[in-house]
C-alpha cells in the first residue's frame, strides 16, 4: 500500500510547529494589509497584524490559486512516492477548495502514478485544524488513505464551530451584519454568537451583551452540541484574536463543566482575522451537530 501525505492550507491556524511534527504539507492563504501583500515564508507575527487591526488597518484576503496548489502538489510528489489526502478550507467561505480541486485534475493529466483526493472540510480555523488532527491520527494508527477520507466525510459534520467576535465591525466590513446593527450593537456591548454550519457558511445564532456573558455563551452552546460525544473530546481546541487570557478562562470553564483536560490554543491567523478582528474567541470540538 503505497503511503501518503495529508496536506491542507494556513486557514486551519495550527501552530507551524505541529505541520513540521506531523509532517502535514500545507499552502498560504494570500492577504493584503496597508497595500502589502503577505504570502508564502513572507508573513506578519500574528500579534503584529492584529495590532495594525487595532491602529486602523483593513486587510483583505484571497484565495489559494489553481497553480499554487499544483506547484504543491508537484513539490510533494517529487519529494516522495505518495499520494496526497488533501484537507480543504470551506467551499461555503473561500474558492480554495475549487481551486485545489481544478489543480488536481491538471496534476494527475501530468502525472498518473500519484493519487489525489480533496475533501471540502466546511469547516473553518481550527475548526478545520480539528478535522486534520483527527485524520492525523487515523493515519499515525494505520489507516489508508481511502479509510481516512471516508472517515473525514462521515464525521467531518461532527465538528462544531462556535465563536463570538468583540467587535461587530469587521462583520458589517464583511457583509455579516447590517452598518445599523453593528453601530448598535457596539453602543450596547452586545455580543454575537456565531457558527459555521453545515454548507460550511458562517450563520448568526443568537447574541448575548457583554463579554463575560458572551465566553459563557460559548460553554452553553457546547452543552447543547456535544451529545453523546462528549467521549470523543480527548482534545478541544480554541482559538482567539490576540486575546489568549481569555481563551483560557474558556478552556478553564470547559475543565470545570466536563472535565476534559487537553486543550490546543492557537492564534486565529490573518484569513479569518481579517473578517471578525481582534478579539475573536472560537471554540471547536467533536459533537452530535454544528
Amino acid at each position: 500500500m503505497k503511503d501518503y501525505i495529508i496536506m491542507t492550507d494556513s486557514t486551519t491556524d495550527l501552530p507551524l510547529s505541529y505541520f513540521k511534527e506531523h509532517h502535514v504539507e500545507f499552502v498560504t492563504l494570500p492577504y493584503i494589509i496597508n497595500d502589502e501583500t503577505y504570502e508564502g515564508d513572507h508573513q506578519l507575527d500574528v500579534k503584529e497584524f492584529y495590532q495594525k487591526m487595532r491602529d486602523g488597518a483593513l486587510p483583505t484576503t484571497t484565495q489559494v490559486n489553481p497553480e499554487t496548489a499544483l506547484e504543491k502538489y508537484r513539490e510533494i510528489t517529487s519529494n516522495a512516492d505518495v499520494d496526497i489526502l488533501v484537507l480543504a478550507f470551506s467551499s461555503g467561505l473561500s474558492g480554495t477548495y475549487n481551486s485545489m480541486r481544478i489543480a488536481a485534475e491538471e496534476f494527475e493529466e501530468e502525472d498518473s502514478e500519484h493519487r489525489i483526493v480533496i475533501i471540502d472540510t466546511l469547516g473553518a480555523s481550527m475548526g478545520e485544524g480539528l478535522i486534520v488532527h483527527k485524520a492525523v491520527c487515523n493515519k499515525e494508527k494505520g489507516m489508508s488513505l481511502d479509510e481516512n477520507a471516508a472517515w473525514v466525510e462521515e464525521n467531518k459534520l461532527h465538528v462544531a464551530h462556535n465563536f463570538t467576535v468583540d467587535d461587530l465591525f469587521h462583520l458589517h466590513r464583511g457583509g455579516r451584519v447590517s452598518k445599523t446593527a453593528a453601530i448598535v450593537g457596539s453602543l450596547a456591548s452586545i455580543k454575537p454568537m456565531l457558527h459555521v454550519d453545515d454548507e460550511g457558511h458562517l450563520i448568526k445564532l443568537s447574541t448575548v451583551r457583554g463579554r463575560k456573558k458572551s465566553i459563557h455563551a460559548l460553554l452553553k452552546a457546547m452543552e447543547e452540541r456535544i451529545g453523546d460525544y462528549e467521549k470523543e473530546n480527548d482534545v478541544v481546541f480554541i482559538s482567539h484574536g490576540d486575546c489568549e487570557e481569555e481563551a483560557r478562562f474558556l478552556a478553564n470553564l470547559i475543565e470545570e463543566r466536563f472535565g476534559i483536560h487537553n486543550f490546543m490554543i492557537n492564534h486565529v491567523g490573518p484569513t479569518i482575522g481579517a473578517h471578525t478582528g481582534p478579539g475573536v474567541i472560537a471554540l471547536f470540538y467533536m459533537a452530535d451537530h454544528r
